[in-house]
């Protein structure tokens, strides 16, 4: 008994090093937040006043919150699933036996290590509804000229195109290694058993390499939960909030309205999102994802 016991207390000296930076990075700052969320407070007044769940029943009867989750949830939808696909296909391209092919992967891998806010100034100039490229570009094809970041209509639209344009060379590499690792005699058996090219990839490859389509599944749902720089420098989630996140009204609530309790409480909500969403996805990689 007296083994086993000093057998745990090293196991728990030998993770000190790592559970000390966790408790003072991560989990000392996610409880301030929740107690801040009880309260009412400017970042300026010495005191803090706890209005207990006053808060969360203001978020919960605010229209702009709704619309907010709206519009994360849709942007979580056109970024992470419109980014997977681009990249399983480019990936399969790529692994092609094309010519210059490490070109054009270092090309459309290229934005993913471009910082997001240059990356969104630039397209801020593409989408200039006036002398704009984009509508340069639907003008050659006869199609009328957009809003674009003006329009409620297209500017969540706008912001996606700039988030999948960074992103998806970023998954196709992950793809690319993924389809490179598949073993080529079972690719083999399955042509000799007269498995077409569908069958193979619906069969064989992606059962393969599900556990990269799992991992970029929930690294990717984060990120799109975490999207901030091209939403504050392309729109500032207008107009009118059509690109307003729940992170971007935690911002604007935080250090425009100076209501750090309001603020806290959404910051809360967002972990929920992504506690929650998590024990979703691993829920279904244990029955999807083939290891």
């Amino acid at each position: 008994m007296r083994l086993k016991l000093w057998r745990e207390s090293e196991a728990v000296l030998f993770t000190l090093p790592a559970l000390i930076p966790l408790l003072i990075f991560w989990l000392g700052p996610l409880g301030y937040i929740v107690y801040l969320s009880f309260t009412d407070w400017d970042f300026m007044s010495p005191n803090k006043l706890f209005v207990g769940l006053d808060n969360y029943s203001y978020l919960l009867t605010n229209s702009e919150f709704y619309r907010s989750l709206k519009v994360t949830l849709l942007f979580g939808l056109g970024s992470v699933i419109p980014t997977i696909v681009g990249g399983l296909a480019l990936a399969m391209l790529m692994n092609s036996k094309i010519k210059s092919s490490g070109i054009f992967r270092t090309l459309l891998f290229s934005p993913w290590v471009t910082p997001t806010v240059a990356v969104s100034i630039a397209w801020s100039w593409i989408f200039e509804p006036e002398v704009g490229l984009a509508n340069l570009m639907l003008g050659w094809v006869g199609v009328s000229p957009i809003g674009w970041l003006r329009d409620a209509d297209w500017a969540l639209v706008a912001v996606l195109i700039v988030t999948l344009w960074k992103s998806i060379g970023w998954a196709m590499v992950f793809y690319l290694v993924a389809l490179r690792n598949l073993p080529s005699d079972l690719l083999e058996a399955a042509s000799i058993d007269g498995a077409n090219g569908w069958d193979k990839f619906r069969s064989i490859t992606l059962p393969m390499i599900s556990p990269t389509t799992f991992f970029l599944s929930i690294i990717l749902t984060i990120q799109s939960l975490q999207a901030y720089d091209q939403i504050n420098v392309m729109t500032q989630g207008g107009p009118a909030g059509s690109t307003r996140t729940l992170l971007y009204m935690y911002y604007q609530s935080a250090f425009e309205s100076f209501n750090v309790g309001e603020a806290s409480s959404i910051a809360v909500v967002i972990i929920l999102i992504c506690v929650l969403l998590s024990g979703v996805s691993f829920l279904l990689g244990r029955r999807l994802v083939h290891y």
